[in-house]
C-alpha cells in the first residue's frame, strides 16, 4: 500500500533529507506541498513536480494524502499538528515535538483520539554506537552508571552556513541547544537510565544573536548519577562525542575517531579478559532502520512508536526546564 505524503513547510534545515527519503522509499508518494513562506513553498513543489497548495487547510482536506511531514517552525508545531491529526493525517515530524510540555500532550491527545500514527525524527537512537552502548548497558559491564557527558557543536554560527531564520527565537523557541542539543540531550538521558529529577542549564552568547550558541546543562538523578549535554553553534573541529562512567567501567565513543572504546573492571560476559588498564575497541552494531521507515511501517502495520514518542515527550520536558532554568539561573526540579 502507498502512502501519500504532503510535506508542510520547508522551514527546517532537513526538510528536503526527509522530502528525499519519502521519494526514495518504496511505498511512499509526495502528492503536495503547503509552507507558511509561499515564495518557498512554491519553489519546493516546483522542484518536486507537484502542485501547491495556498493554504494549509486546503492541503490537509486533500483525499490524496494520507500523512504529512511537519518541518514548520518549531513555534508552529502545536498549530499544524493538531489540525493535521484532525484532519486524519499521520504525522512525521522533526525535533522537538514542541517547545513545552502542554504542547506535546496536547498533539499527543489528539494523535491518540483520532489512532493516527506519529514518529519524530529522533535519528541518532537508531544509529549502530547508540544500540552498542545501549547493550553494554544491559549487560552490567559499567556498573551502576554514574556520569553521562554527550557534545555535539558544529560552527554554523561563526562559519556562517546555518540559515538565518534559526536565530529568530519566536520561531525557534531557542538556540544551539533546542536544535543541535536535542540528540545530545536524549541520549544523555536514555543513558542514564532513570528519570531525571533536576535540571541546571548555562547558555552562552558568543555571535551576539537572540538566541544562545553555546549551551550546557546539567541533569540530575535520584540516585546521585549526573548527565551533562552540550552543545554549540560556535565550536570548530568539535567532536560528537558520548562519555559514560560506571563504578566498574567506562566507554568512550567519538573521541575524536568514530570508534567505541570499553574499559572495565567487571567479568564480562563475551568480553574477552581485559589486561590491567586496557582499552577495549569494540565493534558497533548495524544502524537500525531510518526513523522514517518506521513511521511508515507503524501506519502499515498499524503499530505504535512507543518508545519514540516516549523519549520525544521526555526530550520536550528537558528542554522547556533548560530553558527555563537558563532564564531563571537557578535549578529547575521536576
Amino acid at each position: 500500500m502507498s502512502i501519500r505524503v504532503g510535506m508542510v513547510s520547508f522551514w527546517h534545515v532537513h526538510a528536503w533529507d526527509y522530502a528525499k527519503q519519502a521519494q526514495e522509499h518504496p511505498d511512499t508518494i509526495i502528492t503536495a506541498v503547503w509552507d507558511e513562506d509561499a515564495r518557498r513553498g512554491r519553489e519546493a513543489a516546483e522542484r518536486l513536480g507537484v502542485p501547491y497548495m495556498d493554504s494549509l487547510g486546503e492541503l490537509l482536506n486533500r483525499n490524496d494524502i494520507d500523512g504529512v511531514i511537519v518541518d514548520t517552525p518549531t513555534n508552529m508545531h502545536r498549530e499544524v499538528m493538531l489540525a493535521a491529526a484532525q484532519a486524519g493525517k499521520h504525522i512525521f515530524t522533526e525535533k522537538v515535538l514542541a517547545a513545552t510540555r502542554q504542547d506535546a500532550d496536547d498533539i499527543l491527545q489528539e494523535v491518540n483520539k483520532q489512532h493516527l500514527k506519529l514518529t519524530v525524527s529522533l535519528p541518532r537512537l537508531n544509529d549502530g554506537y547508540t544500540l552498542t552502548i545501549q547493550d553494554i548497558l544491559d549487560r552490567k559491564w559499567l556498573g551502576k552508571i554514574t556520569t553521562v557527558r554527550v557534545r555535539l557543536s558544529h560552527n554554523g554560527a561563526t562559519a556562517g552556513w546555518l540559515p538565518e531564520h534559526f536565530y529568530k527565537l519566536d520561531q525557534c523557541q531557542g538556540g544551539a541547544l533546542i536544535d543541535l542539543g536535542c540528540h545530545p540531550m536524549y541520549l544523555t538521558n536514555l543513558f542514564l537510565g532513570e528519570p531525571v529529577t533536576g535540571v541546571s542549564a548555562n547558555f552562552g552568547y558568543v555571535t551576539g544573536r537572540e538566541v544562545e550558541d553555546n549551551a550546557v546543562v546539567t541533569l540530575f538523578t535520584a540516585s546521585g548519577a549526573i548527565g551533562v549535554v552540550e552543545a554549540g553553534f560556535v565550536n570548530s573541529h568539535s567532536p560528537f562525542s558520548i562519555e559514560v562512567h560506571g563504578t566498574d567501567g567506562t566507554l568512550l565513543y567519538g573521541t575524536p575517531e568514530a570508534k567505541l572504546l570499553l574499559r572495565t573492571s567487571a567479568e564480562a560476559e563475551g568480553l574477552d579478559p581485559l589486561p590491567e588498564q586496557a582499552w577495549a575497541e569494540l565493534p558497533l552494531k548495524p544502524n537500525r532502520e531510518s526513523a522514517f521507515e518506521q513511521w511508515i511501517d507503524h501506519i502499515q502495520s498499524g503499530t505504535a512508536a512507543e518508545t519514540n514518542i516516549m523519549i520525544a515527550a521526555q526530550l520536550t520536558s528537558l528542554m522547556e526546564a533548560a530553558n527555563r532554568s537558563a532564564a531563571e539561573k537557578q535549578v529547575v526540579w521536576l
